[in-house]
């Protein structure tokens, strides 16, 4: 659990920060109520006909597309979660001009719901879909509205615009990530066990010299001169002023 000492650390490292980025995960979301994937009950440790890593891959999505879309109604859409205290911080601090990018894992859409502008989605939107022959685009309501597989008006399967496994990441938003790592003077994990490559691989980029890590147990990498805040992020960020 964090220490008051620390809380007092971390606010004195965000006060003197001109340049900050974050970089997020699945627990930034839990306090909204979306379950992340790697805990005890998380989406991994359920059971299904189908392993759920099976399941989220571009092959299983081309070979049975009607098994892909049940599971990804039932269990990866959250419509109506809102953004929780981490998120409005992180709102809060672009306006003042703090943070220049929320880099995220996430595929929920909640940071731009509190506010972010500049967020890049390393693994791509539940509210974006896209049909896979003519590539029209269709609202997140039309995959809740429909049953069974989504098809576009040419007949194409329409794949919702998150990266599956055996996909690559987006390569332009790989770069502006980088990019921005690469100039900021505070970086702030939170969320993240930084076990998912190679997403986790891109902190490698951060040109400064401090870190803070908030997150419910040690992430799996840790580097020297980090600050770690061992709790949930919505109620240690709604410590900071």
């Amino acid at each position: 659990m964090y220490t008051e000492k620390e809380i007092l650390q971390a606010g004195e490292l965000i006060e003197k920060a001109r340049r900050m980025v974050f970089f997020g995960g699945a627990g930034v979301s839990t306090e909204s109520g979306i379950p992340d994937f790697r805990s005890q009950d998380g989406l991994y440790s359920q059971k299904y006909k189908y392993p759920p890593e099976q399941i989220l891959s571009h092959t299983f999505f081309e070979r049975y597309p009607e098994e892909f879309y049940k599971f990804y109604r039932d269990k990866m859409l959250f419509p109506n979660a809102e953004p929780n205290a981490a998120h409005r911080k992180l709102a809060q601090w672009e306006r003042e001009g703090k943070l220049s990018a929320v880099i995220t894992q996430n595929i929920d859409g909640l940071h731009q719901k509190a506010g972010s502008k500049r967020v890049l989605e390393l693994h791509g939107s539940v509210w974006r879909n896209h049909c896979t022959r003519c590539g029209k685009s269709y609202p997140l309501e039309a995959v809740l509205e429909s049953t069974g597989v989504l098809r576009c008006e040419c007949g194409g399967i329409v794949k919702p615009d998150v990266v599956l496994y055996e996909e690559p990441l987006d390569g332009a938003v790989l770069e502006a990530a980088v990019k921005e790592l690469e100039r900021a003077d505070l970086l702030i994990i939170g969320g993240t066990s930084l076990n998912v490559y190679p997403a986790a691989g891109l902190i490698d980029y951060f040109g400064g010299n401090n870190i803070i890590v908030v997150n419910k147990g040690e992430p799996a990498r840790r580097r020297n001169g980090v600050l770690f805040l061992d709790g949930k992020i919505g109620e240690i960020f709604s410590k900071f002023d």
